[in-house]
């Protein structure tokens, strides 16, 4: 299994069949429970984390009560965010082995990113996202300060 596909157990979805699969899921756009899904796991006690990847308003037009839940859906793009998050989490608390330190590592700012924080480098765009899973197969490979 890949990292990619080892990220949506983190986004409270069922495991497509196969990675088109999920990018097919992800195109069309993930539900909105997944978004919440991630913001538990990625930044517990931070409940406005969610509004770096859906702004409030939309957020809000979305989860509202005249929307039918199974019409909630994030755009393309917000989900390929969330995605790309779940994905990198996935990565980090398989070499961390705790979701504790996983989100340690995320929050903390790293030497090989410039000192920028690994969450921030990762939400920006999917380019951020190699380099942070460059940095954590450094990490597990033992080649990373």
């Amino acid at each position: 299994m890949t990292e990619l596909l080892r990220g949506v157990r983190f986004l409270g979805l069922k495991p497509p069949a196969s990675e088109l699969e999920y990018v097919d899921l992800v195109l069309r756009g993930l539900p909105v429970k997944s978004l919440m899904s991630i913001n538990k796991v990625v930044a517990p006690t931070d409940s406005s984390f969610k509004f770096r990847i859906v702004s409030k308003a939309s957020f809000y037009r979305l989860y509202g009560v005249s929307t039918p839940s199974s019409r909630r859906r994030l755009s393309g793009a917000q989900s390929a965010v969330v995605a790309r998050l779940a994905s990198v989490w996935a990565q980090a608390e398989r070499v961390w082995k705790s979701p504790d330190a996983a989100r340690d590592f995320l929050y903390r700012k790293h030497p090989l990113l410039n000192e920028r924080r690994p969450l921030d480098v990762v939400l920006e765009n999917e380019i951020g996202a190699e380099l942070v899973r460059g940095v954590l197969g450094r990490l597990e490979h033992g080649s990373a300060v």
